[in-house]
């Protein structure tokens, strides 16, 4: 693509940096094929390419946001599903959350757009916050109709999405460190996240017990907290540095108490984020070094245990059928495809593949409050599809999808390493009581190997 840019703008590192992204599209159109927004609306405006092309128009004009701009670009999930198909490596990702600051910095918004992003941004990375805020939500349950004849209809989203009852408190709770009983192999730091804490704590607790039995010490950092995806794609770049920082603070603390192999992410739209800290920090001179270590650390649970931590036999065995979900920040944000699978397929589970297993479900972090009906399209097409292949439970790695699937697909949708922990030794997951039948426990053998050899 050609580009305009005079000498006095290509000084701006921001520009400079566009550029580069916007010199590498070939106008090819490939993105437009897997672009959820274009498959359902058609218009060239909401495809990678349309958006490539009206942030291009932006830059050029000195910045100057145009509604039509603020329009397309907020109706961009950042699933980026776009950057696996794009045969030219169009750096999408940068470009959009460039755009997305540019247009928060603009102001042009209206008084209610501005309360809910500020809402959201002030709410969801605060587990305390949000905790409260989804108890209140059953007050507001009869008014949602009447919220979207008057227009909220991001608050009536909001409503909707709370559960109807929060699980219970997790065992592993706060700052501290599980250790193993096991011979210690590795020592890890977990992401205990922001809203996963209040919607699935068991998350947490399954990821702790799993790599425990395999002889891993997993730290929780006091002082760390939330990633700063939420506010970030929300164009509140100088937040999520804020929480970013915190992190790099907090965990380059554990790292010089001792060798950390890893610092694990649970919630796959964390973890891409997490993995982009180098990049978000790089022109700071006193993070940049620190940051980018942290990124190189940074794994999903299940590109951890898959790639490095043989989890041996299971327990359990089970011919469920589990119908995966890949979220788009794993398979294309992280490119994690076929671990979690393979971790499931070994561990007895029957994994099927889900149609058009590309296309968002429409969760995307924030995207199902503040675009509703976009969102709710891409939940329903994503559901017919899981009831197609006819599943027993749906698994998935980003506490996004499961609160955006979880009532719509008539089975139950829970983490990928829930399961895991489960077929090897661990409880029940929470909302898999009836399905507890079809788990087989295996049985132990009476004599060790060693003795039978000896015999």
């Amino acid at each position: 693509m050609q580009t305009n840019f005079t000498p006095a703008q290509l000084a701006d590192p921001d520009v400079a940096e566009a550029d580069a992204i916007l010199r590498r599209c070939v106008h090819c159109g490939l993105c437009t094929a897997v672009c959820p927004t274009y498959v359902l609306l058609g218009d060239e405006r909401d495809s990678p390419r349309g958006r490539i092309y009206l942030i291009k128009d932006m830059l050029e004009g000195g910045g100057k946001v145009s509604g039509e701009l603020k329009t397309h670009v907020d109706r961009c999930l950042s699933c980026l599903s776009c950057m696996t198909t794009c045969p030219s490596g169009v750096d999408y990702m940068h470009l959009v959350d460039q755009a997305r600051t540019h247009i928060a910095r603009s102001g042009k918004r209206s008084p209610k757009e501005l309360f809910m992003r500020r809402l959201l941004a002030n709410v969801l990375p605060y587990p305390e916050r949000f905790r409260l805020a989804v108890q209140m939500a059953p007050l507001g349950r009869p008014w949602v109709r009447l919220l979207r004849r008057l227009g909220l209809k991001e608050l009536a989203a909001m409503i909707e999405l709370a559960p109807a009852v929060l699980p219970p408190a997790p065992k592993y709770e706060g700052p501290g460190t599980a250790v193993t009983e096991a011979q210690r192999r590795a020592r890890v730091i977990l992401l205990a996240g922001c809203a996963q804490q209040v919607l699935r704590p068991g998350i947490n607790d399954s990821t702790i017990r799993l790599l425990a039995r395999r002889g891993v010490d997993v730290i929780v950092a006091a002082g760390a907290g939330c990633c700063g995806a939420l506010t970030y794609h929300l164009g509140e770049e100088e937040a999520a540095i804020a929480y970013a920082k915190r992190n790099v603070d907090a965990w380059s603390k554990e790292l010089s108490k001792g060798s950390i192999d890893a610092i694990i992410v649970n919630a796959s739209g964390c973890g891409t984020m997490v993995k982009d800290y180098g990049h978000l920090l790089r022109r700071d001179r006193e993070y940049a070094a620190r940051a980018a270590r942290i990124s190189e650390l940074a794994r999903d649970i299940c590109e951890f245990v898959g790639s490095k931590y043989e989890l041996g036999a299971p327990k359990r065995w089970s011919s469920l059928r589990v119908a995966y979900h890949a979220a788009c920040s794993l398979q294309h944000g992280q490119r994690v495809v076929e671990e979690p699978r393979a971790l499931l397929v070994k561990a007895g589970f029957s994994v099927v593949d889900i149609p058009e297993s590309h296309i968002c479900c429409g969760s995307a972090g924030t995207y199902n409050i503040l675009q509703p009906e976009l969102a709710t399209a891409l939940r329903d097409r994503k559901s017919k599809n899981i009831k197609r292949v006819k599943p027993d439970l749906v698994a998935t790695g980003n506490i996004g999808c499961i609160s955006q699937l979880s009532g719509h697909v008539d089975v139950p949708v829970l983490h990928t390493v829930e399961l895991l922990d489960w077929a090897y030794g661990g409880p029940v997951p929470r909302g898999l009581e009836p399905l507890a039948r079809f788990m087989t426990n295996v049985p132990e053998p009476k004599r060790r190997v060693e003795e039978f050899i000896e015999a």
